[in-house]
């Protein structure tokens, strides 16, 4: 019999409990501005939402992982599901398009030419070793 994961220690300051409570409405609101903004990546934000929830509010985590449209990818990823294929592929294409961008039309500083695709081919394999997961066609 598995143990029931544990939840991490309640921030008990209040003025980091609200400096923390906000960071996650912020980052919910980047979130879903990124379903409709293809530069803003959602699947992120929603999970720093959801780590800044967890420490500060039950009642907001609960929401946000019970949300009908917002949860579903978060309770996978929680779980260790994976992500679904078409996730995977949007991320890293956004990802890279705003990488390489960056790095040789928007910043000319040598360092970012070779620092930029590091940390993307660390995320690429990151995202890559991830799980694939099949969604039931809807």
């Amino acid at each position: 019999m598995t143990e029931p994961v544990q939840r991490p220690a309640m921030i008990r300051n209040p003025l980091l409990r609200y400096s923390v409570i906000g960071a996650g409405w912020l980052s919910v609101i980047l979130g879903v501005i990124g379903i409709f903004l293809p530069v803003l990546p959602t699947t992120p934000f929603l999970l720093l939402a959801a780590a800044c929830f967890v420490r500060t509010s039950p009642r907001f985590y609960e929401w946000l992982v019970s949300h009908p449209r917002l949860g579903r990818y978060l309770v996978y990823y929680l779980n260790g599901e994976g992500m679904p294929l078409k996730a995977k592929v949007y991320t890293l294409i956004l990802m890279w398009s705003m990488l390489l961008l960056t790095a040789f039309v928007l910043v000319d500083r040598a360092m970012l030419h070779y620092l930029l695709p590091a940390i993307g081919v660390g995320v690429t394999v990151y995202i890559l070793r991830l799980p694939t997961l099949r969604l039931p066609p809807e």
